[in-house]
């Protein structure tokens, strides 16, 4: 399972590599670069879901999205 995600902020570009947590999902992110709250997409779970290189450990393990990864 991966653990670290780009996320690519929608608003100005700016990449930043973040480690995904797995006990829970992450509904907010903000871009270092211009202050943007990243909420998820209609229909994601997480920040990670939308914005992500990588899908969250729910949804890497098949989970329903935001059930406690092992």
């Amino acid at each position: 399972m991966q653990l670290e995600s780009e996320l690519t902020c929608p608003a100005c570009g700016y990449k930043s590599t973040e480690t995904m947590p797995t006990q829970a999902c992450q509904y907010y992110f903000e871009c270092v670069q211009c202050g943007l709250l990243m909420t998820p997409k209609k229909g994601d779970c997480c920040v990670f879901c939308s914005y992500g290189t990588v899908p969250c450990p729910s949804i890497q393990a098949n989970l329903s999205c935001c059930e406690k990864s092992k």
